[in-house]
């Protein structure tokens, strides 16, 4: 009864105030994810409300009704070799290890919530938020926040909707058609693609319940229940509170990902960094681009993955084939590279999308993130991908399945790869048309996503957590989705059945087997 007072008087001070108090944990190391955080917290901050943001890459000077609790110790977290593309191509790290990219997601989960600035402010008695907003990657920890300032909690994706996240608010998606978030494969599936898509499965929710969980458990144990038990505030395990999100929003769109069925609370809000009023060019990148008669070829392995690190023999090998080309070659580059031709332009610093809304950009050459993927399809050109690790296979994947791309592997003789595809590209029609397609249904949407991002977040604190949306399997024991008591129940009474049957058959004709003892004895 006094929870139902509770969310009733919340929902009414709710109702009434415009202003909320908003959590944001985006704490991952990375440029990319701070875009996308800095792209929650701009839309949130806009629409009134008072936003505490948890981050990796602060920004130098304060926003307006942002708070800022600065983690950017964790890129200590990363050695830089991890994201060298010269190991890479070295085979020195193995970009491809799920364990090891879980691995890496939990030390960062766990790191950020056990630093000395994050550790005082959840200490802090007084403190208290309408909502909690927080970056899901790969691993579950940051759900126990929620127990800590009994609010609501909203998940963030950053990728394509996929199992492993879907799990968290309804039940997981058929691997018959859907492919794992690590797997290349497009549906409709081959035999052995299913095969694969199951086997990565289940070895996956093995990893899961005997690795993962159990350190998640202890984490939470160890780092947030101390807090919770010193408030005095109800102790949930982690089980109770792993499902208890009261919706996802996903960095996700129809037009450049896969369609499948999702629930009411997944909420796809993919483009909603992207600026509406895209800023200008300067001056002299403008009259560079203003200038090319041929077409701009924009070249960026984007912000985590530094060209700089690439081998000197690959460098050269790129720049001579560049140089070939009568287009106009914009590479994002973090040094000063000397003896560049006519045509090849270094950019230490890139105005990405400034640059694709350009009308002479044709081509993007890109590593295949989903929000360089996302911004080709707003912007509408074609793309050559360069996949290195993570999702980036499957964006440039699907994104060759849908038309508007060609696939090139990383290698020290990609250059004439590269080539080719930007030949093929440019000779034939259909992937131009194709883009253009695409970005007409991508923005062809009712609402704006940063707008359709706010009321869904506002939605969720009027609603004290949108509790009407939460799907039912979530409460459902596997044994009952899976009809197990129907189909054990069935065989007990096939198994009766045939017992019965047996021994009908026994009393009508056993009698009979004394006759025919007799009539043998009298024969013999």
């Amino acid at each position: 009864m006094c929870h139902a007072s509770f969310f009733v008087l919340l929902i009414v001070t709710s109702a009434f105030s415009e202003a909320f108090k908003i959590l944001v944990v985006s704490p991952m190391p990375a440029r990319s994810h701070s875009i996308l955080g800095d792209g929650l917290i701009k839309h949130l901050s806009k629409a009134g409300h008072e936003i505490t943001y948890i981050t990796a890459v602060p920004h130098e000077k304060p926003i307006a009704g942002v708070k800022e609790i600065d983690v950017s110790s964790n890129f200590q977290l990363l050695p830089e070799s991890a994201l060298s593309l010269k190991s890479i191509l070295d085979k020195q790290v193995n970009a491809d290890s799920l364990t090891e990219l879980i691995k890496y997601m939990a030390i960062i989960a766990e790191t950020t919530l056990e630093h000395s600035s994050v550790q005082k402010f959840l200490q802090e008695p007084t403190q208290n938020f309408d909502v909690i907003i927080a970056e899901w990657m790969m691993y579950d920890l940051y759900i126990g926040l929620s127990a800590l300032y009994r609010c609501p909690f909203i998940w963030f994706s950053s990728i394509d909707p996929h199992w492993r996240i879907l799990r968290l608010i309804h039940e997981i998606p058929n691997p018959a058609y859907v492919p794992d978030i690590i797997s290349s494969n497009m549906p409709p599936f081959s035999f052995t693609q299913r095969l694969q898509e199951l086997g990565l499965q289940i070895v996956q929710l093995l990893l899961e319940h005997f690795l993962v969980k159990p350190r998640e458990n202890e984490a939470y144990q160890r780092i947030l229940m101390p807090i919770i038990r010193k408030r005095g505030y109800p102790e949930p395990n982690f089980e109770e509170l792993r499902y208890n999100a009261s919706l996802i929003l996903g960095n996700s769109h129809e037009s450049l990902g896969k369609t499948i069925a999702l629930p009411a609370n997944y909420i796809s809000i993919g483009g909603y960094h992207i600026d509406s009023n895209v800023k200008p060019l300067p001056e002299d990148l403008k009259k560079i681009m203003d200038n090319a008669k041929n077409g701009v070829i924009y070249f960026s392995m984007g912000s985590n993955l530094k060209s700089k690190m690439m081998p000197d023999e690959l460098k050269q090998n790129l720049l001579k084939m560049f140089g070939s080309l009568k287009q106009t070659v914009l590479w994002k580059f973090e040094e000063d590279f000397p003896n560049t031709p006519k045509n090849v332009h270094i950019l230490k610093w890139a105005p990405q999308q400034s640059i694709l809304n350009h009308p002479n950009c044709i081509v993007f050459i890109t590593h295949g993130g989903l929000l360089s993927t996302t911004e080709t399809i707003h912007f509408a050109k074609p793309i050559i991908g360069i996949p290195v690790f993570g999702d980036q296979f499957s964006n440039i994947d699907r994104a060759v399945a849908k038309g508007f791309a060609k696939r090139v592997d990383l290698s020290y003789t990609m250059a004439d790869g590269i080539k080719n595809a930007i030949d093929d590209i440019l000779e034939d029609p259909k992937y131009a048309a194709r883009v253009k397609e695409l970005s007409f249904i991508y923005h062809n949407r009712p609402i704006e996503p940063g707008k359709n991002l706010v009321h869904w977040v506002e939605f969720v604190v009027k609603t004290g957590g949108a509790r009407h949306l939460r799907s039912p399997v979530i409460d459902l024991p596997l044994y009952k989705k899976m009809f197990l008591d129907l189909i054990f129940i069935i065989l007990v009474l096939l198994y009766i059945i045939k017992i019965s049957i047996s021994i009908a058959f026994k009393k009508i004709f056993g009698k009979s087997k004394p006759l025919k003892k007799l009539e043998q004895k009298k024969q013999n």
